[in-house]
């Protein structure tokens, strides 16, 4: 019986053994997602906003804590103030953020078909973009009064120019060669936007909706405060007015609520639909 010595085996095993052991290389992806990843950073700025409460750092006039704006929310939906707010505020909303959107998208598509769509929209939306929106508000008042006719016009505005900026910057990246394929293929024109332009537009589209979407949110704080008797603009500013910082900060949460949820559901949507494709949030 022959036993097996180290100078007995191979002399590659032995070069392997003798070498150290390599560190495992680090991946260079960001990793898996997080659970609830997006809720972690509010949550810890509410729970710091608790503790600098708590220990008195902050002044209860100026900053109220994070428990007396929630005792602040529950009387004003007790009341019947809140709700009606929150629903004014939804309504103008919906109605600016629906006629942004379909002025965005149709624009969008007219100018990222068509050289003669491009030189007549491009150049005018661009303008558009360069000047503040919120500095045509008394040209806009003095067009459709200072009624709910030009704040609903304002947030159109405010929402249209992000979504065709990116939809038209998609439009514009997409690769010729699938447009060589598609009349080699004998495409037809609806084929065409079906198969190959709405697919390649659909990544900048939906980075101007969550644009949109926020746009839509930050022009109604400004836009409720001017000459308007509901929503959580004009709340805010009666509350300015008599000093209540608690009632400022609650209409600030329901905003940055809002603002939230309606950014992740426009991700939820986005992540369905651009499911086909690998990227590193997916």
């Amino acid at each position: 019986m022959t036993t097996t010595t180290p100078t007995a085996l191979p002399a590659q095993a032995r070069e392997q053994q003798s070498r150290p052991a390599r560190r495992r290389r680090r991946g260079l992806s960001p990793g898996r997602r997080l659970p609830a990843s997006r809720l972690i950073g509010p949550a810890l700025f509410l729970a710091l906003w608790a503790a600098a409460s708590a220990a008195g750092r902050l002044d209860p006039a100026a900053i109220p804590a994070p428990w007396t704006v929630l005792r602040t929310a529950g009387r004003l939906w007790t009341s019947g103030t809140l709700p009606t707010d929150i629903l004014t505020s939804l309504e103008r909303a919906a109605y600016g953020f629906t006629i942004g959107l379909a002025a965005g998208v149709v624009l969008a598509l007219a100018a990222g078909l068509s050289r003669v769509g491009e030189a007549l929209i491009d150049g005018t939306v661009n303008l558009n973009r360069a000047i503040p929106t919120l500095g045509l508000i008394p040209l806009f008042i003095l067009w459709l009064g200072i009624g709910e006719a030009f704040k609903i016009a304002i947030i159109a505005i405010v929402v249209y120019v992000p979504i065709y900026l990116n939809t038209h910057s998609a439009l514009s990246g997409i690769d010729s060669r699938f447009v060589e394929l598609a009349e080699v293929q004998g495409l037809s024109r609806f084929q065409f936007i079906r198969q190959i332009v709405i697919p390649g537009a659909l990544p900048g589209f939906f980075v101007g909706l969550r644009l949109g979407v926020t746009g839509s949110w930050l022009g109604l704080v400004v836009l409720e405060q001017i000459n308007a008797t509901s929503g959580l603009g004009y709340m805010m500013f009666q509350a300015q007015n008599y000093g209540q910082s608690d009632v400022i900060l609650v209409g600030l949460a329901v905003y940055g609520i809002f603002g939230l949820v309606s950014d992740s559901a426009v991700r939820l949507i986005e992540r369905r639909v651009l499911s086909w494709r690998r990227t590193l949030n997916s």
